[in-house]
């Protein structure tokens, strides 16, 4: 849980590194959020069938679309990429994988965008 409010009270720094396990947690804590807030949805009765949307998690989606970028951005930085190469998830099925493949890559040490996170952690 540490690692996710981590990566929230950074909310909006695309500056800087991003370890691994902070995206990895980050994204592991968005999808169990995700998928409660969707069970309270289908319970309350505010899940949208046509959409596959609930208002609550229709609203937690939509809070964490900067801190959820600025995570990527943060870990594409650690490998020694820039940010920009997030947009390669607009190409369909293979822009996906390459950010999969990239957020699995392991810190490349220190380069332009800092030192390396595990060495400060």
């Amino acid at each position: 849980m540490e690692w996710y409010v981590r990566a929230l009270k950074r909310y909006a720094e695309f500056s800087g590194r991003s370890r691994r396990k902070e995206y990895w947690l980050f994204v592991l804590f968005n999808f169990v959020i995700s998928f409660v807030l969707s069970l309270i949805d289908s319970t309350m009765g505010t899940l949208n069938v046509e959409s596959g949307v609930g208002l609550l998690s229709g609203i937690y989606s939509l809070a964490v679309i900067v801190p959820s970028i600025a995570v990527i951005v943060r870990r594409l930085h650690d490998i020694g990429r820039t940010g920009w190469w997030f947009l390669i998830i607009f190409v369909p099925i293979v822009g996906w994988l390459v950010i999969l493949i990239f957020a699995c890559l392991d810190s490349d040490g220190a380069n332009q965008y800092g030192p390396n996170p595990k060495a400060v952690a």
